[in-house]
């Protein structure tokens, strides 16, 4: 990919916009559902509870999707869609729980997340961190 695309692609999903993730049930049935991310180092990080439906699904089977889409074109770019395999980190480890910090104050800001109920959030043994690092990369 060449960098000027690359560029406008990290700055669409360095936006506080919802994701949607896409998971399948164990008959196929395709799960869709918003997410807050992070985009980093090349991989989409969702914070999630361990017992969601979408967790549930991608411990089964782990290819995912996620599509982050604009009302209208910015910069070139309406949508971009990540697919590739999941993997769930636990969130008791430090470097997972500061990732998933910075992915709420993406949407909370600094001050948002000091409330009482992102605190709850990111200090629950529920939580988790899905990784998705795409094996492929589109978007128009």
């Amino acid at each position: 990919m060449d960098v000027e695309k690359q560029k406008k692609i990290d700055a669409l999903l360095a936006r506080p916009t919802l994701g949607r993730l896409a998971t399948a049930s164990p008959s196929g049935q395709p799960h869709v559902v918003p997410v807050w991310f992070l985009w980093e180092e090349g991989t989409a990080w969702i914070s999630s509870y361990q017992t969601t439906r979408k967790i549930k699904d991608l411990r089964r089977n782990p290819k995912c999707a996620l599509v982050v889409d604009l009302p209208k074109a910015d910069g070139g770019i309406t949508a971009v869609l990540l697919e590739g395999e999941a993997e769930l980190l636990a969130g008791s480890r430090p470097e997972v729980r500061a990732r998933i910090e910075r992915l709420y104050v993406k949407y909370l800001g600094p001050k948002g997340i000091l409330k009482k109920e992102p605190q709850e959030w990111l200090n629950s043994p529920e939580n988790l961190l899905v990784k998705l690092t795409p094996k492929r990369i589109l978007s128009w």
